[in-house]
């Protein structure tokens, strides 16, 4: 079993079966969100879907253009390339069972930005700056796309900024 924590998000990250020991059929974790957790930028999963069940406490989830409040027990999937984000708004911490299918890199992008956070590389909210956002998004667009601005215009300044977040020595991944 392996954790990840996040320490300016306060997310910690139970890996209960990974793409290793998959072969890349899935991520299973459960994922605790402290409360009070801020929104996470909007974003999908071109390639993933993924299928939780709230544990304990309740989280908010935005997508569609609605908002749903997510109470203990309730379960609910995510198809690729849905717009969503998820977070606590509550006062108690609140945990989630997850499964991400198929697995791809994603182990790897939650111990990027965690480990970008936990060497004090992001803002208080757990946001890397504009550079090293463009070596790491890059390198995530298959597990992870953020929904603003347009994919094209990710692509296209993403591409323009990592050479030069190269040779200030950003590395896409920890």
């Amino acid at each position: 079993m392996k954790i990840i924590h996040n320490t300016r998000t306060g997310h910690e990250y139970i890996l209960l079966r990974t793409a290793a020991e998959t072969n890349g059929e899935l991520l299973e974790m459960e994922v605790t969100y402290p409360a009070h957790s801020h929104e996470p930028p909007a974003h999908l999963h071109p390639h993933q879907t993924e299928h939780f069940q709230l544990l304990s406490g309740e989280l908010t989830l935005r997508m569609g253009g609605q908002l749903w409040v997510l109470k203990t027990g309730d379960r609910f999937s995510i198809p690729p390339n849905t717009a969503h984000s998820m977070w606590n708004s509550g006062g108690q911490r609140a945990v989630l069972h997850w499964v991400i299918t198929p697995a791809l890199q994603s182990e790897r992008f939650f111990e990027t930005i965690a480990g970008l956070a936990n060497d004090g590389k992001t803002n208080g909210k757990g946001v890397p700056g504009l550079l090293q956002i463009a070596l790491t998004m890059r390198y995530f667009f298959e597990e992870y796309r953020l929904v603003k601005p347009p994919f094209w215009v990710q692509k296209l300044v993403f591409a323009m900024l990592a050479p030069l977040a190269l040779l200030m020595g950003y590395k896409p991944v920890g």
